[in-house]
């Protein structure tokens, strides 16, 4: 029997993230898997091999796990980008962000200009109204671009949508009478055109481009989203939120186990719309329909809504601008029987949690399930969880939990949560990543995409640094040191996803995935974290250029 071939890979620095080997010079790998990390000698005794110098003047680390994505970072772009700050697309090319509603409007104007009818619905994403001051966007600003067509913007959050007047009435809401917690009435009676939550954004989803099993079967924005991954070391993705049909796993099998294709996708099934049970025995379905490059199985789960949006559930004190507290997604008797549930089938749930109330409630209904179904390892997770305090975490220790932080929110919003949200000694505590590791919470952070930008490496300097767009520090006690930071995005990402097994570090028997790296995070320093140029990846042994993405 022909022995299969080996490589070797030599590079200027390889950081394993196995302590027993922290660091390497080469990698021995053999059919997409690696045999072993060190010296060359002693690589050599595994046989013949070709010794592979092209990563000779670079870093090697695992390949980044993201353990907190949407594949719909890729379907986006089909449509107008109106977030506040520049964004890269999957082609390379920056995208200028919009700095106030007229100039919002003025780009929707210029949008409805240039379709071919006056029906088809124009849709935009990444709105960020909290940069406005107190202006709001109504369907009356939107009704400046078309009276004729359905217009839809989506918030940066991914749970608010604002629409036009046209827009309300396909879905049969411009009328007097509504009365929904998620759809916001003005002065006259009618919607002001926000609408906030998964059950008030359904209503008008497929009106203005956004129908999620639609949206879920987008095969040009999954190849857009991988090209992406590649461009930012990523070899691991999650796709945490899909309502999983199966035209869209039909799709998503067969593109995954194309040659060419460069990142393992986690698809999480959405709880939305079913029963526990329901959820459940599609998931358990699913699983028999994993792949090397696609896994299934697993569900999440959404408790509450944005901070940003305040539709996030605070406790006491609530907003700091005495904004009237958020909403609940998904009451407590659903989660509690959905954990229950899922504990008794091994299935891996993961929960959104943004405000500290979402987060006590999520941790009760852990905690009876528990008592009703004990399961070791259960490594459910807890998703943002961006408010939770010492008290919590020590909690989720002894539950058995998991927690994957957003550091990116002191970016992008730590200056509104200082001054609007949540005040100076809330923003300057969320997302505890220091609090979470020394009390032992497992830990990974994450960037959301499309909500913030896929880039592990740029969330690992927010998790360092915690600066906001203004250059503010929001609470040095939390930062975390960069060894930290990039265990939790390769190995403590891993984790959360019980893969930790088979990927996030370097070491025999895992995946041959490894990010390229052209400067080396552990010398370049931290204020410079986030400039770490990126050469591309490798993903079980295959090669992927960012140039070539």
């Amino acid at each position: 029997m022909q022995q299969a071939l080996t490589t070797i890979f030599r590079a200027r620095r390889i950081l394993t993230m196995n302590p027993s080997r922290p660091e390497a010079t080469h990698v021995a790998v053999r059919d997409g898997r690696i045999l072993g990390a060190g010296p060359l000698d002693e690589l050599a005794g595994w046989g013949p091999y070709t010794l592979d110098d092209r990563f000779a003047d670079k870093i090697l680390m695992p390949g980044f796990v993201e353990g907190h994505s949407h594949v719909s970072e890729g379907t986006f772009w089909r449509y107008l980008y109106l977030g506040r700050f520049d964004r890269m697309d999957p082609d390379g090319k920056i995208w200028p962000g919009a700095a106030s509603v007229e100039e919002v409007v003025a780009r929707l104007q210029a949008a409805d200009a240039g379709l071919r009818t006056t029906v088809e619905p124009l849709s935009g994403w990444g709105l960020d109204p909290i940069y406005y001051g107190e202006d709001r966007v109504t369907r009356q600003d939107l009704d400046r671009v078309s009276a004729t067509r359905a217009v839809g913007v989506m918030h940066a959050s991914g749970h608010i949508f604002n629409v036009n007047s046209r827009a309300l009435e396909l879905a049969g809401l411009l009328r007097l009478g509504v009365n929904h917690p998620g759809v916001p009435l003005g002065d006259d009676g009618l919607p002001t055109g926000e609408l906030k939550g998964p059950d008030a954004m359904t209503l008008v989803g497929k009106h203005i481009g956004f129908d999620r099993e639609v949206l879920a079967n987008d095969e040009p924005g999954l190849r857009r989203f991988a090209r992406l991954c590649v461009r930012q070391g990523v070899t691991t993705a999650t796709d945490l939120a899909n309502l999983l049909p199966a035209d869209a796993v039909a799709m998503m099998r067969r593109v995954t186990d194309e040659p060419t294709f460069p990142v393992r996708i986690m698809s999480f099934r959405r709880f939305q719309g079913v029963t526990p049970q329901q959820a459940v025995d599609h998931v358990v379905d699913l699983r028999d329909l994993s792949t090397e490059m696609l896994r299934l199985g697993a569900i999440k789960l959404f408790v509450d809504g944005s901070i940003q949006g305040f539709s996030a559930r605070l406790r006491w004190p609530g907003y700091y601008n005495g904004a009237p507290n958020g909403l609940w997604y998904t009451p407590p008797r659903p989660i509690s029987e959905l954990y229950r549930l899922a504990l008794e089938q091994g299935i891996l749930v993961h929960s959104h949690t943004n405000g500290d109330q979402a987060t006590e409630m999520a941790l009760d209904c852990l905690e009876q399930a528990l008592l009703d179904e004990p399961a070791r390892d259960h490594r459910f997770t807890l998703q943002h969880c961006q408010l939770a305090d010492a008290a919590q975490f020590r909690r989720m220790k002894a539950l058995g939990m998991c927690v994957n932080l957003f550091p990116n929110h002191h970016f992008y919003w730590g200056d509104q949560h200082y001054a609007t949200t949540l005040g100076p000694e809330r923003a300057m505590r969320m997302n505890a990543c220091a609090t979470a590791l020394s009390i032992g919470v497992p830990m990974a952070i994450h960037s959301d995409a499309p909500v913030t930008p896929l880039g592990p490496l740029f969330t690992a300097w927010c998790a360092v640094n915690r600066r906001t767009a203004s250059g503010r520090t929001l609470g040095t006690g939390e930062c975390i040191g960069v060894a930290d930071a990039l265990r939790t995005i390769t190995l403590g990402a891993a984790y959360t996803l019980r893969l930790d097994g088979e990927l996030g570090s370097i070491e025999v028997g895992k995946c041959a995935d490894f990010a390229v790296l052209e400067d080396d995070p552990l010398e370049i320093g931290a204020e410079r974290l986030k400039d770490v140029r990126i050469w591309g990846t490798v993903q079980s042994g295959r090669i992927f250029p960012a140039a070539e993405a």
